[in-house]
C-alpha cells in the first residue's frame, strides 16, 4: 500500500526532505541496501507503522550504496540503521532488526500520541488560567481514557480552580499510584479547605478566619492573585494557621498555576519572605 508519508531520499534532496521537513513533523530515516536481508525484514514493519500512524511522521528511505556520503555523514557503520530527526537534529536511533513491539515503543517516545497532545493542551490552558476550556479538554479526555493519572490530575486542578472541592476530593482520594501521585497529594489540603469553607458558620468567624474564608471564596471566583494575597495576610498573622493548612493551600495554588506562571514565581518569593 502506497503512502505519501513514505519517500525515497537521495543526497540531492536530503536537506529539504529530511532536515527541513523535520521542523514540521519527525522524520524517520531508514538506511538500507538491496543486498541486506535484515533490511528487508525491517522494511515492512516500518512501512506498516508509518501507514498506521498516518501523518504523525515521515519515513525516508536512504539506499546507502547509492548515497554513500550520507552514510558517512551520519556514521552509518551497519545496516539497517534507523535515525529519527526532529527540528533538524537526530533525537533517537537504533540499528539492526527490532521486533514490532520495540519499534512501537521507539515511536511512542519520539512522537506524542493524541492523548499526549490533549494533556499538553489542557495543561497549557491551566497555565493561561483558562479554567473552563481546560476543564472541557480534560473532561473529554477522561471519557476516552478513564483512570489515566495525568488526565485525572488535570481534571482535579480544574475543579479546584473552579472552587469545586468535593468533586476534586473524590478524584484525589482515589488517585492511582503513578508519577502524578505526589502532586495529587499536594492538592488535597486545598480541596479540604474549600469544602470546610463552604460548611462552616461564618457568623462565628474570628477576623483571621474571615480573611481566610474570603481568600478561599476568591479562588472559586478565579481571582488567584487576590486569593494568594489573602492567604499571605493570614500567614503573616499565624504561620501555622489551621495546623499549616493555609501554607499547604497556597502551595496547591502554585501546582495549579504551574511553576512557569509569573504569578507563581512572584508569590513564591512573597511566601518565602513571610515564612522565613
Amino acid at each position: 500500500m502506497a503512502s505519501p508519508n513514505i519517500i525515497n531520499v537521495t543526497e540531492s534532496n536530503f536537506e529539504y526532505e529530511v532536515i527541513k521537513y523535520s521542523h514540521t513533523i519527525p522524520v524517520i530515516v531508514d538506511f538500507w541496501a538491496e543486498w541486506c536481508v535484515p533490511c528487508k525484514m525491517l522494511d515492512p514493519i516500518l512501512r506498516k507503522l508509518t501507514i498506521e500512524r498516518s501523518g504523525d511522521f515521515r519515513l525516508a528511505k536512504v539506499n546507502v550504496d547509492e548515497n554513500q556520503s550520507l552514510a558517512m555523514r551520519f556514521n552509518v557503520s551497519g545496516i539497517p540503521a534507523v535515525k529519527a530527526f526532529r527540528d533538524g537534529n537526530i533525537v533517537a536511533q537504533f540499528s539492526g532488526v527490532q521486533p514490532e513491539s520495540k519499534i512501537r515503543e521507539f515511536l511512542q517516545e519520539l512522537i506524542p500520541s493524541h492523548l499526549d497532545l490533549t494533556i499538553e493542551k489542557g495543561n497549557s490552558l491551566l497555565t493561561a488560567e483558562n479554567w473552563e476550556e481546560s476543564y472541557r479538554t480534560f473532561r473529554e479526555a477522561i471519557e476516552e481514557n478513564p483512570g489515566h493519572p495525568a488526565v485525572l490530575l488535570g481534571l482535579a486542578k480544574c475543579l479546584l480552580a473552579k472552587g469545586l472541592g468535593v468533586k476534586a476530593r473524590d478524584i484525589l482520594n482515589s488517585f492511582p499510584i503513578s508519577p502524578e501521585f505526589s502532586t495529587a497529594e499536594k492538592l488535597k489540603p486545598l480541596a479540604k479547605a474549600l469544602i470546610w469553607s463552604g460548611k462552616v458558620d461564618r457568623d462565628t468567624d474570628l477576623p483571621i478566619d474571615a480573611t481566610y474564608h474570603h481568600a478561599l471564596r476568591l479562588i472559586s471566583l478565579g481571582n488567584f492573585p487576590a486569593a494568594m494575597d489573602g492567604i499571605l495576610e493570614v500567614l503573616r498573622k499565624d504561620k501555622n494557621y489551621r495546623n499549616g493548612e493555609a501554607k499547604q493551600v497556597i502551595l496547591g495554588l502554585f501546582e495549579i498555576l504551574g511553576f512557569q506562571n509569573p504569578s507563581t514565581r512572584q508569590y513564591q518569593r512573597e511566601l518565602a519572605s513571610v515564612l522565613f
